[in-house]
């Protein structure tokens, strides 16, 4: 009331408490936003396993093994503690860690590792090893090759490790495989696979040694259309009936020649002989064979093929995975040339104590003659 009477203006706030009232809202904000990054952190390197990780425990409950995650703890492990009467075992065994997928550059996981072959196919040229390679390709716990790697006969010299890299990535539980038909005449070949691993199970796909040379033939003269004839071929005298054992086509036929080879590295049981005109007449049943061979569940029946009437063979029905349905190639399925009756005859005579031999060192009759 003084001052209004005598007039003296009300002095306005000073200055000083203004900034302290602005310091101190700035503080608290600060403080906050501080506490704020702190907790994320934190929460990101427990996430993360930084500095610390899960212990995971395999507790026994009722006679099964439960995986359980317990607290995080230190990286030198759990300090040991005793444990309470009647509390089950807890194992004190680290769990292994993980084996994570490698990713190619898409950044698409890659899953699997690259292992050397537990199957091949060894032979023979034209008897149906492509068709063979497909079928069982179908199946979710093999993964093959697709084209032929020639390893044990053309590439040797270049080492396991360039041929385990031409290897599709497989699971633990799937079987990696590869086709190559000539090395069931490659002289090498079964000392070398040996080598590799003693445990390699083959599979030799064999057709009737006359339709097998007529075929062979065939695929030669469309890429090559100025050869001699096959009668030419197939005989040095033909008048005297002497066959000519040096070409190819013949030779490989000899099927019980072939094989005295591998039986001295490995066991008749661990090769298994697929028939080519079963593999036609009856698919479903020669993979069924196959897959009792690898020792693998027969998902591969009949639901999965049809026969093609224009090819003359089976291929496989759409499937999920798959928009048409697989068939072989063009170059599979010729038309065969005309040959001479009679000289089929004399071939049939040439094969038949070859034939005879095979069928008794395999115990399998495939009733070529």
């Amino acid at each position: 009331m003084a001052c209004r009477v005598l007039g003296w203006a009300v002095p306005p706030p000073p200055r000083l408490t203004r900034r302290f009232l602005f310091i101190f809202t700035l503080s608290l904000s600060c403080t906050y936003l501080c506490y704020s990054l702190l907790f994320c952190c934190d929460s990101l390197m427990q996430s993360r396993g930084l500095g610390e990780h899960r212990c995971l425990l395999i507790q026994n409950v009722g006679g099964k093994k439960l995986l359980q995650k317990s607290p995080y703890c230190s990286l030198e492990g759990p300090a040991p503690s005793a444990a309470s009467p009647g509390a089950p075992a807890l194992s004190s065994a680290p769990a292994p860690a993980p084996r994570l997928a490698t990713t190619n550059h898409s950044g698409t996981p890659k899953l699997g590792t690259k292992r050397l072959p537990q199957a091949i196919i060894v032979g023979v040229k034209k008897g149906g090893t492509r068709a063979v390679l497909e079928f069982i390709r179908v199946h979710p716990d093999v993964r093959a090759v697709g084209t032929e790697p020639h390893f044990f006969d053309r590439n040797y010299d270049r080492g396991l490790d360039w041929y385990r890299s031409l290897m599709p990535r497989t699971l633990e539980s799937q079987i990696t495989m590869e086709k190559t038909p000539s090395y069931f005449v490659t002289k090498e070949a079964p000392r070398r696979i040996f080598n590799m691993s003693r445990d390699t199970k083959l599979i030799v796909v064999v057709r009737n040694p006359v339709t097998r040379a007529i075929s062979d033939y065939t695929q030669t003269l469309s890429k090559k259309p100025d050869i001699p004839t096959f009668e030419g071929l197939s005989f040095r005298n033909r008048s005297l009936g002497l066959v000519d054992m040096s070409w190819n086509a013949i030779r490989i036929g000899m099927y019980v020649v072939h094989l005295e080879s591998w039986l001295q590295y490995f066991p008749l049981a661990q090769i298994h002989f697929v028939s080519g005109e079963r593999l036609i007449t009856d698919p479903a049943g020669e993979m069924g064979r196959v897959q009792d061979f690898l020792g693998i569940k027969r998902v591969i029946t009949d639901k999965h093929f049809y026969f093609n009437k224009t090819k003359g063979f089976p291929c496989l029905k759409k499937t999920e995975s798959s928009i048409l349905p697989r068939c072989l190639g063009k170059s599979k399925g010729r038309t065969h040339v005309q040959i001479d009756p009679e000289v089929i005859d004399q071939l049939r005579d040439f094969y038949r104590p070859y034939n005879i031999k095979f069928y008794e060192t395999v115990g399998q009759d495939f009733r070529w003659e």
